[in-house]
């Protein structure tokens, strides 16, 4: 493996973190547009799915590979691996929350509420794992793959 490539990973924890964003977009978008709110809310659905899947997909990736990859090559990150773990635990609560209230039929506000704080802990959560982990990230040696430790955004 070269160093360039030892360097992607961290990039490439970057570019599914943008990724993840434009979802979020995405799902907001279709609820903005929507004609009637029935199929705003058809929209919302298929794109929270998608957007659900992909976040959750990503954590649930990093909480089986990534980070016990992190750990064994950085033990002393521990607290920062066990606070990211609690924040996807916080962000599973809040997308089992939406996509309940979307299914039992919500207003636009509500739905933008949902998303609002799904949005804070993302976006908290996203600058507190780069600041902490992009240079780990690019500092460990050996060949991966970035789906199997990133999820299906990689």
């Amino acid at each position: 493996m070269t160093d360039d490539r030892l360097t992607a990973l961290g990039a490439e924890l970057r570019e599914v973190h943008r990724r993840l964003r434009r979802a979020l977009a995405l799902a907001r978008t279709a609820l903005d547009e929507g004609d009637e709110f029935e199929d705003a809310s058809r929209d919302l659905l298929l794109y929270c799915r998608g957007f659900c899947s992909a976040l959750t997909g990503h954590h649930r990736s990093e909480d089986r590979e990534l980070f016990p990859l992190i750990v064994r090559a950085r033990p002393d990150l521990r607290p920062v691996i066990a606070a990211l773990t609690q924040d996807h635990n916080m962000i599973d609560h809040l997308i089992g929350g939406l996509e309940k209230a979307v299914a039992a039929g919500i207003t636009p506000e509500e739905a933008h509420r949902h998303l609002d704080g799904i949005e804070a802990v993302m976006e908290t959560h996203f600058r507190y794992e780069e600041s902490k982990l992009l240079s780990v990230l690019d500092g460990i040696e050996g060949e991966f793959d970035t789906t199997r430790l990133l999820g299906p955004l990689a």
